[in-house]
């Protein structure tokens, strides 16, 4: 599995995977930090005249930094990608000294799965969004 940055190009397939509107997650792309996970063998040459890979993606993450806390705004994808796409936000936290904060859906098992194996730690319940409750998870720097 390999990690990029996200482009414009993917928001339809970000979009599918999140069950969001494509606009949408266009604008998070240009909003936040975003990045993908493809697999292996299909991240575009840097040298290409293409801005991405037609490989299917596997999952993406969003974040962004606030007050000392990078607060992950959404992670979905497989239980795999959401494990290694959580490691780019934790690594940026990391080299800045950081805290980092997410919210984990109820409806979403492998976001919180990922979370703890990566050695969050539950700080309660969160907000509720659309009927879907929250976990809210921490990892202090």
């Amino acid at each position: 599995m390999e990690i990029r940055d996200a482009v414009e190009a993917d928001a339809d397939e970000i979009a599918s995977i999140a069950d969001a509107p494509t606009d949408v997650m266009r604008n998070l792309v240009h909003d936040r930090t975003v990045r993908v996970a493809e697999p292996d063998g299909t991240a575009t040459d840097p040298n290409a005249d293409t801005d991405r890979s037609d490989g299917e993606l596997l999952g993406f993450v969003s974040f962004d930094a606030r007050r000392q806390t990078v607060h992950v705004t959404q992670l979905d994808g497989t239980a795999e990608a959401c494990q290694k796409l959580l490691g780019e936000p934790i690594r940026f936290a990391k080299r800045e000294g950081m805290d980092v904060e997410l919210l984990a859906p109820d409806s979403e098992p492998a976001v919180a799965t990922a979370a703890e194996e990566l050695g969050f730690v539950t700080a309660g319940r969160g907000p509720t969004f659309n009927g879907t409750g929250t976990i809210r998870y921490r990892l202090e720097a």
